[in-house]
């Protein structure tokens, strides 16, 4: 396929568009979290347009620590194999902060050694705190990292912000590019029935696990008629232990970490998604929620408060207070106008902004920027 670039010049030029790309992810598309989610969205939905988009993992499964060197040897080798029979390929590099930068330090290097274009796309929950963290050696290999790359992809204005101004990448390469998930279709009415409350997302403090126990323990929800599951990977087994010593065992189901699938099954099934994190990019719940016309429940972090309007396409409520958790979640339980209203409304939302289709536009646009762009490996003459 040709299609119509400008140079820095101004003049037209006709290039071919990349063939295909490669992501680069941190336990691939089935145990990468939110991030293997979301690559799993993109690749789907690339093949169903007819073109390929590669998945490469550079960690592997989390409880596979001792892999993990292997693994990213492996993406590096995979990486100067592409480079030789698929010059045109982009290289589509997801990062967050901890291990995964160490790793991606060494496999961004690689692609500048090696010549290859490349993406970096943030997707950590505060990588402003990890960053001031790390030793100034680091802190400068880090910014080299970011600095050198093609374009560089921010889930919303916070990220935006701490690449510009801490990690010194010109404004001009960012893309704010927020998490979307395919539509699943328009939300069967649930009439009748016991709300259903769904929690996605690895069991952790950080995800605000504990508080939302203590809120479906609180007194002003024991009374009421729900049921909930709290699906997602981490120690399960200590929340359950929790959830018993609370009284919740009934009430309250942890089936462990869902796939795609299994996720859009529960979801299809729930009223009302509640994630009360304390620190998020822009949870893939979230947006799951809205497509599926979910009331959601979730906290003022990340950037949650540029996708979500208070009382109208969801709910916030403080970080950590489980008695404006429970409030909020006993509300939408007894009040199903209130919960068709947000469902309505989140849903509406979801189709105007959050659509499959308006992302690929986005990662189209970002992939024309980064193919008018040659590159030659580094030596190379």
């Amino acid at each position: 396929m040709l299609m119509k670039v400008f140079t820095d010049e101004n003049r037209p030029v006709t290039r071919s568009a990349p063939a295909t790309v490669r992501h680069y992810v941190p336990g691939g598309c089935e145990n990468g979290g939110g991030i293997g989610r979301l690559v799993g969205y993109i690749s789907n939905t690339a093949r169903e347009a007819g073109e390929t988009h590669f998945v490469t993992d550079t960690r592997g499964p989390r409880w596979s620590v001792a892999k993990s060197p292997l693994r990213l040897l492996g993406a590096i080798l995979t990486m100067a194999k592409d480079r030789i029979i698929a010059p045109a390929r982009i290289h589509h590099i997801h990062v967050a902060g901890r291990g995964s930068t160490a790793r991606k330090l060494i496999l961004t290097e690689a692609a500048r050694l090696l010549g290859c274009s490349h993406i970096l796309h943030l997707h950590d929950y505060d990588y402003a705190t990890d960053f001031a963290a790390r030793s100034p050696r680091q802190q400068l290999l880090i910014r080299r990292m970011f600095q050198h790359a093609d374009q560089v992809v921010a889930l919303g204005q916070r990220d935006r912000t701490t690449l510009a101004t801490l990690l010194g990448v010109d404004e001009r390469r960012i893309a704010v590019i927020r998490n979307c998930v395919p539509d699943p279709g328009a939300r069967s009415v649930h009439v009748g029935e016991t709300p259903l409350i769904v929690f996605l997302g690895r069991l952790s403090e950080r995800k605000g696990v504990q508080e939302l126990l203590l809120a479906l323990s609180h007194p002003v929800m024991k009374e009421l008629r729900w049921r909930a599951v709290l699906a997602g990977d981490g120690p399960v087994e200590h929340y359950r232990r929790q959830a018993a010593a609370m009284g919740l065992s009934d009430l309250v189901k942890m089936p462990g970490w869902l796939g795609a699938d299994e996720a859009q099954a529960l979801c299809a099934k729930a009223d009302i998604l509640v994630l009360p994190s304390h620190a998020e990019g822009l949870a893939m719940a979230v947006v799951e929620g809205l497509a599926h016309g979910l009331a959601v429940v979730t906290t003022r972090v990340g950037a949650h408060d540029e996708v979500i309007l208070d009382g109208e396409t969801g709910v916030f409520v403080p970080v950590g207070d489980k008695d404006a958790l429970a409030a909020a979640l006993a509300k939408l339980v007894t009040d199903p106008e209130v919960r068709n209203h947000l469902s309505t409304k989140g849903r509406a939302h979801y189709l105007n902004h959050f659509s499959m289709r308006a992302y690929m536009r986005s990662l189209e646009k970002l992939y024309e920027a980064v193919s008018v762009q040659p590159r030659t490996m580094v030596g190379e003459r």
